[in-house]
């Protein structure tokens, strides 16, 4: 798959005109295939419809040919009652049709959105690295959107199209061949415009696709609270809003020339449409003259049924535009689909136990790209109820090595064990059913506090709830809220604090009870304050538990059974706390930056009032 600009593996998008190809069109057929027994019975309502169609303009002939001349009222009558009854059933006829229309068509568009949402929830964090904001929602919008109006009419209107005018056709040339042949010559008239408005309006179609992405971007990643604030901080409304009123107005402009194409092939259409009744007058007026062997009923008949001939030809020619769109929303929509998804489970992928929690990295190497190597001949063992903490620089690969344990990434090269099991060869659903993550940017949906906390476990007890919040030192505060448990947090949990929502969040994890807990610098960012409770809430949650810490506070480093400091995507050192210092490496190093000290400095503390002192000690930290 060719790269956007940026590099993104995933991203592709279509720019060029669709290949409408054998396959495309049986992959588009199969859409189809479940509602079967519907089709059926439009094809069955398209074949009355069209036959309907034409007894109003043959019983027009013989209330002008008969019941008139001949001063008949009772026949005349019948023909009204006939007439009155065929447009009653037409029109029920049309809305059965178009209920069964929209009903394949809202399901073929549902079976598309939970396909694709099953898909892009299936894809790596990579994906999502790479994706531009506002991207899916696009998808899911635009392009299915368009897809069920095509769907809901173009596809249909093909078929009933095809039915009328052939049975207008027969219907004309068995009445006169003559005047059939003269309505016919006009038709090519219809068709000689559709390639070079075909053209235009796919160009166009397609610039207007990728500017509505476009303005999705920008309302995406502007208009949310983490934007908005960003926004109101940096005084950057005005400049966005010029951003997003030049996406605004170009969307505009291609919206109104597509508009205006349309109009000008419609009028072109419509003006030969015009021509039919003036040569069947002409023509037909000139036999009954001559000949008498055509009545005025007769050419009224034609009449009325050349916008049953000319109708469906002028309709496909702008449907054949459609068509066009439409398989182009289709391979957008088949792009997303056939997307290959770099982390998925084996064929003969088993599930994992309840894990006691043994973590190997055997030669783990990871790239993010071809060219970017974040980590290289990683080796670590993490024995079960062990808790190690990872140190080092920022972009040394720590964060990348954690990512690697519940196979949010698959590794490169090299393999990660739980339990002496390849976690590429159990089901990810099993996998991380074992592990509990709790990151430096937590995320809340914005919802109430007692709903984010059943996301991690859906049939967890109110009981249970209030004794994980209990453990998480986050109870007493959210009983001092006014609706309790039933406060809404906000967009990402923009009402709470970040200890609070770092509490809620290992809550959280530990309703989920998992055996392995990775803590990616989860008190990085908070006040001593908050620190202080979150570590008294990380406490209980390691017990008894594997845990991997990405640490910043040294109070957490002092208290883990082992430390690895990555650099560079390396393990450069690992031991104790004590051993590590001793060693005068890299962690010594960041070690004496965190208490801006010298190697030859004594700090005045000691071990145990080191770890108390660090609490009031500015942010800068070892992570």
């Amino acid at each position: 798959m060719a790269e956007r600009p940026g590099g993104s593996r995933y991203y592709r998008q279509t720019e060029e005109h669709p290949h409408i190809t054998r396959a495309l069109i049986w992959r588009v057929a199969r859409c189809f295939k479940p509602y079967k027994g519907f089709l059926a019975g439009i094809v069955f309502l398209v074949l009355v419809f069209s036959a309907l169609g034409l007894v109003t303009p043959i019983l027009t002939k013989y209330i002008i040919d008969d019941a008139l001349p001949q001063k008949d009222l009772r026949l005349l009558v019948f023909y009204i009652v006939a007439i009155l009854v065929v447009t009653i059933l037409l029109n029920l006829t049309n809305v059965f049709q178009n209920y069964l229309n929209t009903l394949v068509s809202k399901r073929i568009t549902r079976d598309m959105r939970s396909q694709m949402f099953e898909r892009m929830e299936a894809m790596s964090l990579g994906f999502y690295s790479d994706l531009p904001a506002g991207e899916i929602s696009s998808r899911m919008s635009y392009d299915i959107g368009g897809v069920d109006n095509i769907l809901s009419n173009v596809y249909i209107q093909i078929l009933q199209n095809v039915f009328i005018f052939t049975s207008t056709a027969v219907t004309i040339f068995l009445t006169n061949w003559i005047l059939a042949l003269v309505c016919l010559a006009i038709l090519p008239l219809f068709i000689l415009p559709t390639k070079r408005v075909g053209k235009l309006r796919w160009g166009i179609a397609t610039q207007l696709q990728q500017r509505y992405a476009d303005m999705n971007t920008v309302v995406q990643e502007n208009l949310n609270v983490s934007g908005i604030l960003l926004l109101k901080l940096f005084t950057k409304e005005k400049d966005t809003k010029k951003e997003f009123d030049a996406v605004s107005e170009e969307v505009t402009r291609l919206d109104i020339r597509e508009s205006v194409i349309g109009r000008w092939f419609r009028m072109v259409v419509q003006s030969f449409t015009s021509f039919g009744p003036i040569m069947i007058y002409l023509v037909g007026g000139i036999i009954m003259i001559e000949t008498g062997t055509i009545t005025i009923g007769v050419m009224v008949m034609f009449v009325g049924l050349l916008s049953r001939l000319y109708a469906p030809v002028a309709s496909i020619s702008n449907i054949h535009v459609d068509v066009i769109r439409s398989m182009a929303l289709f391979e957008r929509i088949f792009q997303y689909l056939d997307m290959p998804q770099d982390v998925a489970d084996m064929p003969d992928a088993k599930k994992m136990p309840l894990a006691d929690g043994d973590v190997v990295f055997e030669d783990v190497v990871f790239k993010y790209q071809e060219d970017h190597t974040a980590l290289r001949g990683i080796n670590i063992h993490i024995k079960a109820g062990q808790t190690v903490a990872l140190v080092g620089p920022s972009g040394a690969g720590k964060t990348t090595i954690t990512n690697l344990v519940p196979r949010l990434y698959d590794v490169t090269s090299g393999k990660v064990m739980i339990d002496g099991m390849d976690v590429r060869s159990v089901t990810q659903d099993s996998l991380r059913h074992n592990i509990g993550m709790v990151t430096q940017d937590t995320f809340l949906f914005n919802a109430t506090i007692r709903e984010n906390l059943l996301f991690a476990r859906s049939d967890a007890t109110q009981e249970e709830i209030e004794q994980a919040c209990r453990t998480a030192n986050i109870h007493q505060f959210i009983l001092s809220l006014p609706d309790g448990y039933d406060t809404v947090v906000g967009e990402r949990g923009v009402k709470l604090s970040g200890g609070e929502k770092q509490r809620i969040s290992i809550a959280r994890c530990l309703l989920k009870d998992p055996r392995i807990v990775i803590f990616d610098e989860a008190t990085s960012s908070l006040d001593s304050g908050s620190e202080a409770a979150i570590q008294d809430a990380i406490e209980p949650l390691m017990r008894n538990r594997t845990g991997l810490i990405i640490a910043h506070r040294l109070s957490t480093i002092m208290s883990s059974d082992l430390i690895f400091v990555v650099d560079n995507g390396r393990i450069a050192e690992q031991g104790t706390h004590q051993q590590l210092l001793a060693a005068g490496g890299i962690y010594r190093e960041l070690y004496d930056i965190q208490f801006r000290k010298t190697p030859d400095e004594d700090d005045g503390y000691s071990e145990g009032e080191r770890g108390s002192a660090y609490r009031l000690s500015p942010t800068y930290g070892i992570g």
